[in-house]
């Protein structure tokens, strides 16, 4: 039950700060004119919001239920999770969070919500590369240098990595 209760609360605290209150901050919510005047990216923003939210709850259900865990540092997962979308992408969680900014920025039609998207975004990669991977491979060892050499850090494979093979 803690991973589940863990994971919960992590969700609401990180993800619900990061990829809404903030952008709630930055924007009010309030729907401006489509960026360039281009209606259809207001579409494409609740196209990616949708897909952000279904990936978000995939992967944050999936760390607590397949990796015994959650996604804080404080309570890791005991497993290495390399099923469901993390057969696809390395770091699908990163990846809805930034969506579900992303999606924002193109349904409110703002550029600050943009950028405040490729702001976190970096601030992520930069976190991966220099925390993240290195605890992962200390962590999980040649189970992880396995999946870190057939699965992409942000790019999604065209098709899923069987680990078994």
């Amino acid at each position: 039950m803690a991973p589940i209760t863990g994971t919960v609360i992590f969700l609401f605290v990180a993800p619900g700060i990061v990829a809404g209150l903030i952008p709630y901050w930055i924007s009010g919510w309030q729907v401006g004119p489509a960026l360039g005047g281009i209606e259809p990216l207001r579409w494409l923003g609740v196209l990616v919001l949708l897909l952000g939210a279904v990936l978000l709850a995939e992967t944050f259900a999936r760390f607590a239920l397949v990796g015994r865990g959650t996604p804080a540092p404080v309570y890791p997962t005991e497993t290495l999770v390399v099923t469901g979308s993390y057969r696809f992408v390395r770091n699908p969680m990163y990846v809805a969070v930034v969506a579900l900014i992303l999606g924002q920025g193109l349904l409110f039609g703002s550029l600050a919500v943009l950028a405040y998207g490729a702001a976190i975004w970096l601030i992520v990669h930069l976190f991966v590369i220099g925390y993240e991977e290195p605890t992962l491979a200390r962590s999980f060892g040649a189970q992880y240098e396995r999946y870190r050499a057939n699965v992409r850090r942000w790019i999604p494979r065209l098709t899923p990595w069987n680990p078994e093979q």
